[in-house]
């Protein structure tokens, strides 16, 4: 076995083109595809969206590797677990609310982890989400894993995620996120030995940064603070299985090596990381609510201008200082979809019930906002600036109305009287 020691190297920039080498040497000098790559490696073009998609938008990546991935036995069908390849069959309005899920009793790596709780869109059109979450106690050995129905943006919970991918390695703790794109093999190990999140894997456009408009150049998530691993590969000779997620279903292989053997690469297209501490929150200094998109950090566009296939939004530690004004969430109704997670600390508008590693779903135009214990504080409160410190909650929202599988609906977690956290909201009318 030979390996690079590309662990913590990282190059920084949202959508960036790269070049990195873990051999000095490796990257033709000057053509993607030359007759013969230096040190007897395959080219190899990793492509995310279409050859002819605009400059600006288009995600490809050369990957210079020991052996190209074209050489592989058929892929069989495996158990898919807990992954569903489909949504419960109707639709509901209620609003849902599910306890944190447990640890597996059992030895259980990130790919048996898996469970599918809702989605959306189809993955054979090039649409939608398919949200789930992982649970682990033991990390993946001679196992890779890629997806080829989306990117996977990860959202560690509980427990640091390691990542060997094909174009190197990647440290996840709780606060950050990961984006794996479509189509890279990575390997999930557990540093801290159990491990637990969320996933939402987006089969719509690419996620990137969202315009800004009129806040202007600066602000909400910058570029520069995206990281990129730099190249890393190991040399592994000796049966390594190889699962990927194509139209919902797993299928399988066994290679006689290592896949994550991409000894150079350059391009765009490529594993990232951000911590969501470097998001610079914008907030009113006046009255009122800017509108929550003000929290966006990534966003997968649909083709109606303004309205996102799937968004990624957080609601960090942040100051609270506007006047004559209801300070929590307001109570809405949305065309939007909205599925929440909380990564630590208490969301501040639900006084109990959403708990760390717990999530919600409110699907198109059902009325939401703060319960009963939260609106009646905020009523009374003494408006002086304070700070909503140790907390980080989440949302992936978008355009269509996101299903929960039948395992969900099913799970013990589900809360059977989340409704009731909105009970003794009643008639405050003095005429």
């Amino acid at each position: 076995m030979t390996s690079s020691d590309g662990a913590g190297a990282y190059l920084s920039g949202f959508g960036n083109s790269f070049a990195t080498e873990a051999v000095a040497g490796t990257l033709p000098a000057a053509q993607n595809s030359p007759q013969k790559v230096p040190l007897g490696l395959y080219a190899e073009q990793l492509s995310g969206t279409a050859f002819t998609a605009p400059r600006d938008e288009n995600r490809r990546s050369w990957l210079y590797r020991i052996r190209p991935t074209a050489s592989h036995k058929p892929y069989r069908r495996r158990d898919n677990g807990l992954i569903a390849s489909g949504f419960a069959a109707e639709a509901s309005p209620n609003r849902l609310r599910w306890d944190p899920l447990a640890l597996p009793q059992d030895p259980t790596d990130f790919v048996d982890g898996l469970a599918t709780v809702a989605g959306n869109g189809d993955a054979a059109t090039g649409s939608g989400v398919s949200i789930h979450v992982y649970r682990a106690n033991r990390s993946m050995a001679d196992r890779v894993f890629y997806d080829a129905d989306g990117e996977l943006l990860l959202v560690p919970q509980q427990g640091r995620l390691a990542l060997a991918t094909e174009l190197g390695r990647l440290d996840v703790a709780p606060g950050e996120i990961a984006v794996i794109p479509r189509g890279v093999r990575f390997r999930a190990e557990l540093p801290d030995g159990t491990a637990r999140g969320y996933v939402c894997e987006n089969h719509g456009a690419l996620f990137r940064l969202p315009e800004l408009g009129p806040i202007g150049a600066n602000g909400l998530a910058n570029a520069r603070d995206f990281l990129t691993p730099a190249a890393w590969f190991e040399g592994v000779d000796r049966p390594v299985e190889v699962v990927q997620k194509f139209q919902g279903n797993l299928w399988a292989t066994t290679l006689d090596h290592s896949p994550l053997d991409v000894v150079a690469w350059h391009g765009n297209y490529a594993p990232y990381k951000y911590d969501l501490a470097h998001f610079n929150t914008i907030n009113t200094v006046s009255f009122d609510h800017p509108d929550p998109s003000i929290f966006t950090v990534l966003t997968s566009p649909s083709e109606q201008p303004g309205t996102a296939n799937a968004d990624f939004v957080i609601f960090p530690p942040r100051w609270m200082v506007a006047e004559h004004t209801f300070r929590p969430p307001w109570f809405h109704r949305n065309v939007m979809n909205e599925f929440m997670g909380l990564v630590h600390g208490a969301y501040d508008a639900k006084a109990g019930g959403f708990a760390p590693g717990g999530m919600s779903l409110h699907n198109c135009m059902s009325g939401h906002g703060p319960d009963l214990a939260s609106y009646a504080k905020a009523v009374e409160a003494a408006l002086q600036p304070h700070k909503i410190d140790n907390t980080l909650a989440f949302m992936f929202e978008t355009r269509w109305v996101i299903r929960p599988t039948d395992w969900a609906l099913a799970a013990p977690e589900l809360q059977p009287d989340y409704d009731a956290c909105w009970d003794g909201l009643g008639n405050n009318f003095r005429k």
